[in-house]
């Protein structure tokens, strides 16, 4: 059963926790009177728009879907969308295989479809994000057709071709992201292009200056139909070694049962950096913000994402932080030290499309719904700005095929049984307990999980201690109180093993965040005399503790999976 939690209004703001069915407006949110821009306050919400909101019954998910729960994202506390691919595309990566940078595909609706989202988003003070895909284009896009058409073509240095070498061996042995080798070979020109990801997806050679103009434009063209910014895909992968040495190999297999390979000679060059700062340059030209895939391995990486003088991406999402995949306070207190430590404004994401609902990867079977909570509450009052997943906000969790005939994922299809791929991750949002969760009144195109039944819109719209209230709740103390919206990360009690604790303090203010990372009862205290508060008390602002009431913080008790959030005062 869900814990209850108690929330107590500080003054700065009156909180309700009588809910209705219908959704209601919210107050618009103060302006900053520290002049950030506006993404450094804001929390993102990623919307996959082919799971999202069916309008027209064909069971997929389309814009017009997306703009009848607006209303809904705004109760909630959302400020920016960021709509995963929509453009025209074969769909061979769902979405992730362009074919026209300048369109909407038809199955998401239309052009004037998205202008419309767009300007009834701004009317409830929401912005739209759209997802560039960055590195490589569909093997049906108007380039790489006219590429592949000859040796000769205007288009030819646009992508990679390069000659095979002797015995029809492709020209070295970098592998594919999606399996087998990153090389197809083409017998119309006799030549091998490039491609990271699946064979339909050519890598586009950013050493040609007439690419890098013509995907700017891209943004250009998207800036003038009102979006507010860009998540950059794959953007580690832009530039190859132009020697095309082979990478080394490692021992084992990969999940795709390849040899595992490091990626040296593809992977997160210097050169990168060159194409972000002036993509960036474009970016500020219409006040935008950038986003970005950053896979990184250490806090130097992340580091270098944000430009030496802040000018390359202002949010690179933080993945070290994912792949802590168990509650574990040392380790989220390592990872969140790491991303402090880059000088930068941190990005905290705990899943995506890409990776199995944190739902399932920090649940233990028995008490998902206090974990949900848990993890809820660490990663919206951290220093920094959040990106949320659609339906982590009420629990989804993973609903993997079962059989590799029911696969849709080509890296599931290629993967499989070891990897099942990411069709689990991204099933239809879960509306209400009709049939298939009403997403949609035909058939949808993923199966939706019987968790639906429990885990709604609806149903925990109308239920005070469930995760969607959590998350209201916990919206609203990011965007209301300043210490958590602006204030700096203190670390506390960094030895304790099993309590994750820190202090956001702002000028004279700060909040004490407590979140009992165990499945036992733990007792705390703390001495903020350090930190400048003398014989502090705290006053609670949000638990989900019946043992921790207000007062000095020599003793505090915490339940199993436990969330204390209190206002701390001299």
């Amino acid at each position: 059963m869900p814990q209850n939690f108690r929330l107590v209004a500080l003054g700065i703001v009156t909180v309700s926790l009588v809910c209705s069915s219908s959704f209601s407006q919210p107050q618009k949110s103060p302006v900053h009177a520290e002049g950030h821009p506006w993404w450094q306050d804001a929390v993102f919400y990623e919307v996959y728009p082919r799971s999202f909101a069916d309008s027209n019954g064909d069971g997929i998910g389309d814009l017009k879907g997306i703009e009848s729960k607006l209303d809904y994202l705004q109760q909630l506390g959302v400020d920016a969308i960021w709509i995963t691919p929509c453009y025209p595309s074969p769909q061979v990566d769902f979405g992730y295989d362009v074919s026209d940078y300048e369109n909407i595909d038809p199955m998401y609706g239309t052009l004037a479809d998205f202008d419309h989202l767009v300007e009834a988003a701004k009317k409830r003070h929401i912005r739209i994000i759209m997802d560039f895909v960055i590195n490589h284009t569909s093997d049906r896009h108007p380039w790489f057709l006219d590429s592949k058409s000859s040796r000769t073509s205007a288009h030819r240095d646009w992508y990679i071709w390069r000659d095979g070498q002797a015995g029809g061996q492709p020209p070295n042995n970098w592998l594919s992201g999606f399996g087998g080798s990153a090389w197809k070979f083409d017998p119309n020109s006799g030549q091998y292009y490039y491609h990271y990801f699946a064979t339909a997806q050519p890598d586009l050679n950013w050493r040609n200056p007439a690419v890098e103009k013509a995907m700017f434009d891209v943004t250009r063209f998207w800036y003038m139909h009102g979006v507010s910014g860009f998540r950059l895909d794959a953007v580690d992968l832009l530039f190859e070694d132009p020697k095309l040495r082979d990478n080394p190999i490692r021992p084992g297999k990969d999940e795709m049962g390849d040899p595992n390979m490091l990626n040296r000679y593809n992977d997160k060059l210097p050169e990168n950096h060159q194409v972000l700062r002036r993509l960036r340059s474009v970016a500020d030209e219409s006040g935008a913000v950038l986003l970005g895939e950053t896979y990184t391995d250490s806090a130097a990486e992340l580091k270098e994402y944000y430009g030496a003088h802040n000018d390359e991406i202002q949010l690179p999402m933080d993945f070290m932080f994912c792949t802590v995949d168990q509650l574990s306070a040392p380790a989220f207190r390592k990872q969140i030290a790491l991303a402090e430590a880059t000088g930068g404004w941190p990005t905290y994401v705990i899943g995506n499309h890409d990776m199995a609902r944190s739902y399932v990867r920090y649940g233990d079977g028995k008490h998902n719904d206090q974990i949900a909570k848990l993890m809820a509450a660490m990663y919206l009052t951290l220093r920094g700005t959040p990106v949320m997943y659609y339906g982590e906000e009420i629990g989804m969790e993973n609903n993997d095929p079962k059989r590799k005939a029911d696969v849709k994922d080509p890296m599931g299809i290629t993967g499989w049984p070891k990897y099942k791929g990411r069709d689990g991750e991204r099933t239809p949002m879960q509306w209400n307990d009709s049939a298939h969760a009403g997403f949609t009144t035909g058939t949808p195109w993923l199966p939706v999980p019987l968790s639906a039944q429990t885990h709604n819109v609806e149903r925990e719209w109308n239920d005070r201690n469930s995760i969607l209230q959590f998350y209201r709740q916990l919206l609203l103390l990011h965007h209301r109180n300043p210490a958590l919206r602006d204030g700096d990360y203190v670390a506390l009690d960094q030895d304790d093993p099993h309590v994750l604790a820190y202090l956001r303090r702002y000028k004279k203010q700060a909040v004490l965040v407590i979140l009992n990372m165990s499945g036992t009862a733990q007792q705390v205290s703390f001495d903020l005399s350090p930190q400048g508060f003398f014989s502090a008390k705290a006053k609670t602002i949000l638990t989900t503790s019946t043992l921790a009431p207000s007062g000095p913080l020599d003793h505090i008790a915490l339940e199993p999976f436990a969330v204390y959030i209190a206002q701390v005062s001299p």
